[in-house]
């Protein structure tokens, strides 16, 4: 893919209000992160990187956007923000991202950090019984082994996210009578370990049900901890009530100042029924808009068109977000109608290697490219676009082609990507070749 080089430096200075910023470096650097091709990990300190690539505009064609303009860079970091962006110097004496494209990093939003084989001998997937309601008779058995080494297994999976290129993720994390609370403390504790290069939320995830298996008083319990976000599943498939699981959550989330994220694998009257009802719960309590999320919400994809599109303008209007790992095969979820609505799309992983699924690669840009596949997204304009699946909505270029990130005093949240521009680099997942996290240099 041609990089086009037409728009000056002059001009993404001038678009980017950099042009008082001057042509200052950092001083000092230590020899090892000097050289281009050393491992380092730097904390809290000042980084100068040249040789950044960073997109400028779009190029045209009768109308049509044929390409991504892009330009060399310098880049400072200070303090774990961005804090200078200046003509490139060649020779100066700073980290050489050799022409890399920056992004700004990867956000996987639906994952389950707590309970994953990765770091660990393979193993597949167990033949499933009696659905749902089987697999948390088997994970009732499986968890108190898994607990044991959860923590370190967390630590490895997060290793891998950032490897891809994501420096956070949501996590949700089983909160039941097995458990208990022991998930959600081991998970901290791998958080805490890693908390210079890696950040998340939590999700109090009731997987074995709210009252199926009385998980009551340990979401209580959670709740009162450092999470998020109350979770849930399947209210009717696995508790046998929707409105009494939904008004549960829903008050939990409320007496405690928390988002939700709600499982709902039904694609079935039932699955309706709770998007429809937790519609009408967000409208009575107005702080939940903005910070409730359906996750999967298969029902969605087998829903009549015109009811797609009631029930998209819905989510859109009541701020519910939709959490999607882009699921393929008879189940195509309807994205670009909830992009047409403005509902906000996360995606994730899911699980990773565990008992639940023998797949998932830890990469969220694989995500996006699935996405542009499924949807025809083919063109520079609508692969670029697809970026922001795995951003979490933030995109170097704004749909006009003018410049928004990255500014200064943008947290240096940055993923270098071997790539000529966002489209390529979701067209070809192209790989993730440094991360940074708040300042940090982590991969």
């Amino acid at each position: 893919m041609k990089k086009w080089n037409t728009f000056s430096r002059k001009d993404f200075l001038k678009n980017s209000t950099l042009a008082l910023t001057g042509l200052s470096m950092t001083k000092g650097l230590s020899q090892n992160m000097m050289s281009s091709d050393s491992t380092f990990q730097v904390l809290g300190g000042k980084l100068t990187y040249k040789n950044v690539r960073l997109e400028t505009g779009f190029e045209y064609e009768e109308g049509e956007v044929i390409g991504t303009k892009t330009d060399l860079f310098l880049v400072e970091i200070e303090n774990g923000k961005i804090s200078k962006i200046t003509p490139n110097q060649p020779h100066a004496k700073a980290i050489d991202a050799k022409g890399h494209l920056m992004l700004p990093s990867f956000r996987d939003m639906h994952i389950h950090l707590d309970k994953t084989f990765y770091g660990d001998k393979w193993q597949a997937t167990r033949k499933r019984t009696n659905g749902v309601k089987g697999m948390i008779t088997l994970e009732q058995k499986m968890l108190p082994e898994l607990l044991k080494t959860s923590t370190q297994k967390a630590e490895k999976l997060i290793e891998l996210l950032q490897s891809k290129g994501s420096n956070f993720a949501r996590s949700h994390v089983n909160i039941e009578p097995t458990s208990k609370l022991q998930s959600l403390i081991n998970l901290q504790k791998a958080l805490e370990n890693k908390k210079n290069t890696f950040g998340a939320e939590l999700v109090a995830f009731p997987q074995h049900g709210v009252f199926y298996t009385d998980s009551v008083p340990f979401l209580k319990d959670a709740a009162q901890m450092d999470i998020d976000f109350i979770g849930g599943v399947d209210p009717y498939t696995i508790d046998g009530a929707i409105e009494k699981t939904i008004d549960f959550t829903v008050q939990l989330a409320l007496d405690n100042n928390k988002g939700i994220d709600i499982h709902l694998h039904e694609s079935g009257e039932s699955g309706l029924k709770t998007v429809e009802y937790l519609i009408q719960k967000v409208n009575e309590n107005p702080v939940l808009k903005g910070k409730t999320f359906i996750s999967h919400c298969f029902v969605l994809g087998k829903l009549e068109k015109n009811k797609q599109e009631e029930v998209a303008e819905k989510l859109g209007a009541s701020q519910i977000g939709i959490a999607s790992t882009i699921p393929i095969g008879s189940l195509i979820m309807p994205i670009p109608t909830l992009y047409k609505y403005q509902v906000n799309v996360v995606t994730g992983n899911d699980s990773i290697v565990d008992h639940w699924n023998t797949y998932g690669t830890g990469s969220v840009l694989q995500k996006a490219n699935l996405m542009a596949q499924l949807y025809g997204y083919n063109t520079e304009f609508l692969l670029s676009r697809s970026l922001k699946l795995a951003t979490g909505n933030i995109l170097p270029l704004n749909d006009q082609g003018q410049q928004q990130w990255p500014k200064i005093g943008d947290k240096a949240n940055i993923a270098f990507v071997d790539a000529s521009c966002s489209a390529e680099a979701v067209a070809r997942v192209s790989p993730v070749t440094s991360l940074v996290f708040e300042g940090n240099v982590v991969y």
